[in-house]
């Protein structure tokens, strides 16, 4: 069982290719991804269009390099938050997202509550960010940083076989 609202959607082949090419290069049209794929235009589109509807495709965005904006520091944070309640948890979500060095957010369960993937210019705005904001959250009752040296990143991932 996936959990309520995240189950299974089963996708065939060519639901695959359609996922791949388009985790690949989210900008081609949709001719092209017909071409790539050996479908009429209108047959992808129709498939590309249910891959949407069902929840399957969420999103497009473009990658950036985060050292070209400024952001060459990266960090992985681990943090502890109490007391541990969908509030708490709900509250610290929000505020992580809202700030501008947040790339991302995970909820986890074990030791540590959440892990928030930061990119920064500099030590010193990692160190202040921490000391000034996470910090005063009456909810953090610590925090442990992990520095990135580098980061690499698969660009798609092909869905789970069927049963």
């Amino acid at each position: 069982m996936f959990g309520k609202g995240k189950e299974w959607t089963g996708v065939d082949e060519l639901d695959s290719a359609i996922l791949r090419e388009l985790q690949a290069d989210a900008r081609l049209t949709n001719r092209e991804l017909a071409a790539r794929l050996g479908l009429a235009p209108s047959s992808c589109l129709v498939r590309t269009r249910a891959l949407r509807e069902r929840g399957v495709l969420t999103g497009f965005h473009g990658q950036v390099d985060l050292a070209k904006i400024g952001r060459s520091v990266q960090a992985l944070i681990a943090f502890t938050v109490r007391p541990l309640s969908r509030d708490v948890i709900r509250g610290f979500q929000t505020f992580a997202l809202q700030q501008p060095e947040v790339i991302a957010v995970f909820v986890l369960g074990g030791s540590d509550d959440f892990l928030v993937h930061v990119a920064v210019p500099t030590i010193s705005d990692m160190h202040a960010m921490l000391v000034d904001r996470f910090s005063k959250r009456r909810e953090v009752v610590g925090f442990r940083t992990s520095i990135v040296y580098e980061h690499v990143r698969q660009l798609s991932i092909d869905p789970a076989p069927a049963d």
